[in-house]
């Protein structure tokens, strides 16, 4: 909700959130999951404290110990007045009589959309206050009950941000289990995520059997809560996860998730990066390690990565490229999942880019709904242009968790004479006649500023083509960004688009530079690869 609906002229009412699940409906949506939670409630629950306990309409001081301690007043007052905005609107609803979260679930009854509730498994929104925040519930503001904050590097120091709920307390287990049985007892949903994506934190690693065991069994009892809502509604109640790819450290840190699927305990599992969409996660090998009977979804996540673009109109640039502003991203992205056996396509944060703080174009409605019409559908994506990516290292925001990450393969460098190859999926096109693929690489300008380096491309194994024509256009506008910032250079390999295969595809990127006698003119002809892109577009379309 919030500001990814457009405010009312005056107070947000039920209608609102009627319209948006029409819209949802309209794009083709089967399932809606509306997450419910941070660390406590956000809607008027009976059984817990909520967002809006102890806050009165326009209290600016509500606030103020949810920001960080000497922020200054230049950056903390609007601060404080968009988060009255923001909790104004849920305390619009509250003064009608009106329980958003019925809402939702009704707005999608009358349309034919399953319901499904998003639980934040340790929500750390209210990290730079742990004590003062008004998203943290009870449980977090004793210390007693927060991880230790150890990073992978103990030298590296106590970090606060990582302080969060700690799972080995029956009390935080009982407390997280409270909230989930009024959704599940209480409201009409008929499926419930486990979200340890925001965030992957559960008990201080390396966790022990014994404790694997706890939070195996717990989840245990949470299917026996879903089980029951089942048998007593005669509808099955899905549970599952989202989750990053990396099993080994989920598993230090008490979640085991090939024992928790081995048990039967969950339906589906959704893996994800945190905030960029991961373009090469290994599915094919999760299916391997999990087996055929829990259905595996790939999501399209908020970011496309973090290579900056520039919008010429307005003359700004950023690094929060946005999925869903762009329907051949969508349709790359959802072909690459369902190409490695992905049973389906989940989208998060679909709506962010008709968020103000996203969207410059305030007023703009950039999201491409119309684009989710069955992207689950691999038969529909081929023939289609579509734009394929790789995420990237270094958010330069501060807000995503580098371990949990799937290994980016850009930023690259090469020095002279070196090669590298990128790999990501893609899905075949049989009428690749009327097709066109294009290979855009990216890079940093040198400091000598024009000059272009010399590279050369294989695509999939084909004789390396040296002619790369430079550019300064992504290959798909994506919303309002549509050229490259003035420090990257880019250039275009056409390739054969017949060569693609269904699955595992390579992009090998050589430098031919062969100036390499010193290691300052190695230094000075290296070239660091900040993105590679492909094209796939009908030979008519540009």
């Amino acid at each position: 909700m919030g500001e990814y609906m457009a405010d009312p002229e005056g107070p947000r009412t039920k209608e609102d959130l009627h319209r948006f699940i029409d819209l949802v409906a309209d794009s083709g949506v089967d399932t809606y999951l509306q997450n419910i939670n941070s660390q406590v409630p956000w809607y008027p629950s009976r059984r817990t404290p909520n967002i809006l306990t102890g806050y009165r309409r326009g209290d600016r001081e509500f606030f103020r110990k949810h920001f960080r301690a000497g922020l200054s007043d230049e950056r903390l007052d609007p601060a404080l007045d968009e988060s009255v905005a923001f909790l104004n609107r849920y305390l619009d609803l509250a003064e009608q009589g009106v329980n958003w979260i019925d809402e939702i679930s009704g707005a999608c009854r009358r349309r034919g959309i399953s319901p499904w509730a998003s639980f934040r498994m340790n929500d750390m929104h209210g990290a730079n206050n742990w004590e003062g925040s008004y998203m943290t519930c009870q449980l977090q503001k004793d210390p007693k009950y927060r991880l230790k904050g150890l990073p992978p590097n103990p030298r590296d120091g106590v970090n606060r941000y990582l302080q969060s709920l700690d799972y080995s307390h029956r009390e935080v287990r009982d407390y997280m289990l409270l909230v989930m049985r009024e959704i599940v007892e209480d409201h009409d949903y008929e499926g419930l995520e486990l979200d340890w994506l925001r965030c992957p934190f559960c008990i201080d690693p390396p966790a022990t059997q014994a404790n694997i065991d706890t939070m195996t069994n717990w989840i245990a009892e949470i299917r026996e809560l879903t089980d029951a809502r089942a048998k007593l509604t005669g509808r099955p109640y899905r549970l599952g996860l989202r989750i990053p790819s990396r099993l080994g450290l989920l598993k230090a840190i008490g979640l085991d998730i090939q024992a928790i699927v081995r048990r039967g305990l969950v339906d589906f599992v959704s893996f994800s990066n945190y905030w960029q969409t991961s373009w090469d996660e290994p599915l094919d090998d999760l299916r391997t390690e999990l087996g055929d009977e829990v259905a595996i979804y790939g999501v399209v996540a908020t970011g496309v990565n973090w290579m900056p673009a520039y919008d010429p109109v307005r003359k700004e640039q950023a690094s929060k490229r946005l999925m869903s502003a762009s329907a051949e991203l969508l349709r790359g992205n959802a072909a690459g999942k369902l190409a490695l056996g992905a049973d389906g396509i989940a989208q998060f944060n679909f709506f962010a880019n008709d968020a103000r703080s996203h969207n410059p174009a305030a007023g703009e409605r950039q999201s491409e709904y119309a684009a989710l019409k069955d992207l689950e559908e691999i038969e529909h994506l081929r023939g289609k242009d579509k734009h394929y990516a790789l995420a990237s290292r270094l958010c330069p925001y501060n807000y995503d968790f580098p371990l949990w990450e799937h290994a980016e393969q850009t930023p690259a460098i090469l020095e002279p004479d070196w090669k590298g190859a990128f790999r990501l999926p893609m899905c075949a096109e049989p009428d690749a006649r009327a097709l066109e693929l294009l290979v855009q690489v990216v890079t940093e300008r040198s400091a000598g500023g024009d000059s272009e380096p010399t590279l050369g491309v294989s695509f999939n194994g084909s004789w390396p083509s040296f002619d790369g024509q430079s550019t300064d256009q992504l290959l798909f506008p994506t919303g309002i960004y549509t050229q490259h910032v003035a420090g990257n250079l880019a250039l275009n390999f056409r390739c054969d688009p017949a060569t693609i295969r269904e699955g595992w595809n390579e992009v090998l990127v050589f430098n031919g530079s062969h100036q390499r006698a010193t290691a300052a003119e190695r230094q000075a002809h290296s070239v660091k690869i900040v993105g590679i892109e492909l094209a796939v577009q009908r030979k008519t379309a540009r």
